[in-house]
């Protein structure tokens, strides 16, 4: 997209432009605060895929699972594909940070969400990210529900990396 054009959708607070910019911000220059301030007007607009990745991020960086609420459960297989289905960048580019909350999420939540009942379960081996998606049917607790989309977002999500440096607007 010519530079110009992403200049005027930023300066007239276009919401999408907001929302590449917030995860460009967050993810890849790890301009966190920045980041997630965009995220947030985009999200406080309806963008749909800023308020999913808002209340993911937050849910990631600050364990703030109050901005799920607004998201109705029926929405998130839609929107989870809309945000996968951008390939922003290559994982080597997450800062430290995302991919140290990444270990300590398998570490500290995995093991309960494979131990909750709430759900038919597909037995693994072992409890990882790998296949969170298949391992329990729709019939989950929101705990669940959320821990599952938390996991399938730190396995796949690819920051924005390949393009232009939209810091200097």
């Amino acid at each position: 997209m010519p530079a110009e054009l992403l200049k005027t959708c930023y300066a007239e607070r276009n919401p999408s432009t907001l929302y590449i910019k917030g995860v460009q911000f967050f993810f890849s220059f790890s301009l966190k605060e920045e980041g997630l301030s965009l995220m947030k007007r985009a999200a406080d607009a309806g963008y749909e895929c800023a308020v999913y990745t808002h209340a993911i991020t937050r849910a990631i960086f600050w364990c703030d699972g109050q901005y799920f609420a607004g998201i109705p459960r029926e929405t998130v297989d839609r929107i989870r594909k809309l945000v996968r289905s951008v390939k922003w960048g290559w994982d080597l580019w997450h800062f430290d940070e995302f991919r140290q909350n990444r270990a300590m999420f398998t570490l500290a939540y995995l093991p309960s969400f494979y131990s909750c009942q709430c759900a038919n379960l597909v037995e693994r081996q072992f409890l990882c990210l790998w296949h969170i998606d298949v391992t329990k049917d729709n019939n989950m607790c929101d705990r669940c529900f959320w821990i599952k989309e938390i996991g399938m977002f730190l396995r796949d999500f690819e920051p924005i990396s390949l393009f232009r440096d939209t810091r200097k607007w």
